[in-house]
């Protein structure tokens, strides 16, 4: 059996370094690929689930770290979401203690009311210690009470790319260089037989992985798999992107700040700080956008702003005969939660777990595109909650805010507005710790909580909220500072 790979970057060589280490030399692995043609690099800032992929493949996390010029993510922090000047952080891991079979927020929601609960970031470990810059891995931990500390990259997203290719091609991945002229279909299947290069040569395989970029080349320009448009509910369709400096001090965590069309990103590297703004056109030009984006950078831009469009959506099939899209080809969620890389992770998944023989089952594409129906919709559902929630007053967003929105994200919004409930279902990426996070440090509260949370007495209850903070301030001061924790991994790069 014969893999072909259509397309490197991320998605390229994350899908060539998987099939390649999973499925081994028994099949073949080809990838094509053109230095022609550029990547597109937003997927810099990631969630913990990279790091399941990556030990996955056996990769050394120092040596990562060092090649990719990576630093370390506890968090994104949005500035100015709510209202202009006002903050929060959405932090990874949990938050409290559950009490039983009651979870935190509900005994958290009840010590608000009655005074003896402080803001909900003092009982994350990841947001505390974010806000102070520290960091820490493995079981350094001095509370047997506390969880680990989960958390993700910032890295060069090219650098990784050519991390893998190196990985994969060790593993029995051959590449080729050429760009892509043409696909050629059988007759009789329709499925796609080959990849015709612009030099006559010819690439044929039995499945076919499209990671050509918003062109989908394959899933969509040869076998016409059709597009969900999101952008009544997601209606930012431009982006422009800049490098700049590398600073002093490496925040460990992301930042998005709102402005008056959209939101800029914020994602420091070893070597360099990513930037990039994302914003809807029909309110502000592009000219504009990238005199914003320059205007608000932390340090000296070391590029032009490159521009991107985009309609936020997703195919309507991802695997459609024996090609199956994956990464930006199979749709695009912009990257306000850091789901792009994951997006490329959990498609790979997906692959190995239904991998066809030489010829696939229709039932084998159906459950392969229901499953990423379900996860799109829910991400989907989870950027619209960022917009929908906010109290800016600009025109922009008081379209956002009186938007209609899905039916699934309505009744999210509901079952939280009333007793403070929050539901993951069919195994959604945000858990019910994201979505309160958000709810909350947007300035959306419920009436009431769990009534459960209501038996303890108000001392016993500001004694076990006050000993969770206590025990994760006293955790984070004996952190390293995060820069100090990346100099000590990269010592010849990053000075001490």
């Amino acid at each position: 059996m014969t893999i072909v790979v259509a397309g490197g970057g991320t998605a390229g060589w994350m899908t060539a370094a998987a099939l390649a280490r999973f499925l081994g030399r028994n099949v073949r692995i080809h990838l094509v690929e053109s230095e022609e043609i550029g990547t597109i690099g937003v997927g810099e800032a990631t969630i913990p689930q990279i790091r399941t992929f990556n030990q996955a493949l056996g990769i050394d996390e120092t040596a990562f770290v060092r090649a990719t010029e990576a630093t370390f993510k506890l968090a994104i922090e949005f500035v100015g979401w709510s209202r202009p000047g006002e903050r929060y952080m959405h932090a990874f891991g949990d938050i409290g203690r559950e009490s039983g079979l009651l979870p935190f927020h509900h005994s958290w929601l009840r010590g608000r009311r009655e005074g003896v609960a402080r803001e909900l970031a003092h009982y994350s470990l990841n947001n505390m210690a974010a806000l102070g810059e520290r960091m820490q891995t493995g079981a350094a931990r001095t509370s047997a009470l506390l969880p680990e500390m989960p958390y993700a990259f910032h890295f060069d997203a090219a650098l990784y790319a050519a991390f893998l290719r190196r990985f994969a091609e060790e593993q029995g991945v051959v590449r080729t260089e050429g760009r892509i002229a043409g696909v050629e279909r059988d007759q009789t299947s329709g499925d796609v037989a080959a990849l015709a290069l612009a030099d006559g040569r010819r690439i044929a395989g039995d499945l076919f992985i499209d990671c050509t970029g918003f062109s989908g080349l394959l899933i969509e320009n040869a076998l016409g798999a059709g597009y969900d448009d999101w952008s009544h509910w997601l209606p930012c369709d431009r982006a422009v992107a800049v490098p700049s400096a590398r600073v002093e001090a490496f925040t460990p965590y992301t930042r998005a700040t709102a402005h008056g069309a959209g939101w800029q990103w914020r994602i420091p590297l070893q070597h360099r700080t990513g930037n990039g703004i994302v914003y809807a056109s029909a309110h502000l030009s592009d000219d504009a956008a990238s005199a914003l984006l320059l205007a608000n950078l932390d340090s000296a831009p070391l590029a032009d702003p490159r521009p991107m469009r985009f309609t936020t959506g997703k195919r309507r099939e991802m695997w459609k005969h024996n090609v199956i899209a994956v990464g930006l080809a199979a749709g695009f969620m912009e990257p306000l939660e850091s789901t792009s890389i994951h997006l490329i992770q959990t498609a790979i998944s997906r692959i190995l777990k239904l991998l066809p023989g030489r010829e696939a089952t229709q039932a084998q594409r159906n459950q392969f595109n229901r499953e990423s129906d379900i996860e799109y919709e829910r991400i989907r559902d989870f950027l619209i909650l960022h917009y929908r929630a906010n109290r800016r007053d600009e025109p922009f967003w008081r379209a956002r805010q009186e938007a209609a929105i899905p039916a699934s994200l309505a009744a999210k919004i509901a079952l939280w507005a009333g007793n403070g409930h929050i539901v993951r279902e069919q195994d959604e990426l945000f858990t019910e710790v994201a979505w309160l996070q958000v709810f909350v440090g947007q300035g959306v509260m419920p009436a009431g909580n769990h009534p459960i949370a209501d038996f303890p007495s108000r001392d016993g209850l500001a004694e076990y909220l006050g000993l969770i903070d206590k025990l994760i301030a006293r955790e984070v001061a004996q952190m390293p500072d995060h820069d100090a924790f990346v100099a000590a991994l990269c010592p010849a790069r990053i000075p001490a």
